[in-house]
């Protein structure tokens, strides 16, 4: 099963580890986080304006879709429906 995280990208759904909203209050903590990951060039942006982060056991990335829609998305795969 795959996760589509928006823009064409795919992901294997067994390789998401979590789902972050980035419009959530801790922006701060999300800043440092993402800061490192992508000087550490584990970051993809799919976007220029993220609404979610998708972590995966080799890769982060900045999706334009909402952790809503992709929690929705996975279960609804997890299910085979």
């Amino acid at each position: 099963m795959f996760l589509h995280l928006g823009n064409d990208k795919l992901v294997p759904l067994r390789e998401v580890i979590a789902l972050f909203d980035l419009t959530e209050t801790n922006a701060a903590l999300n800043n440092d986080f993402l800061q490192m990951a992508k000087e550490a060039g584990f970051m993809i942006e799919l976007t220029d304006e993220p609404v979610s982060c998708v972590i995966t056991d080799k890769t982060i990335y900045l999706s334009p879709v909402s952790c809503g829609t992709l929690k929705a998305r996975a279960e609804k795969r997890s299910w085979g429906m």
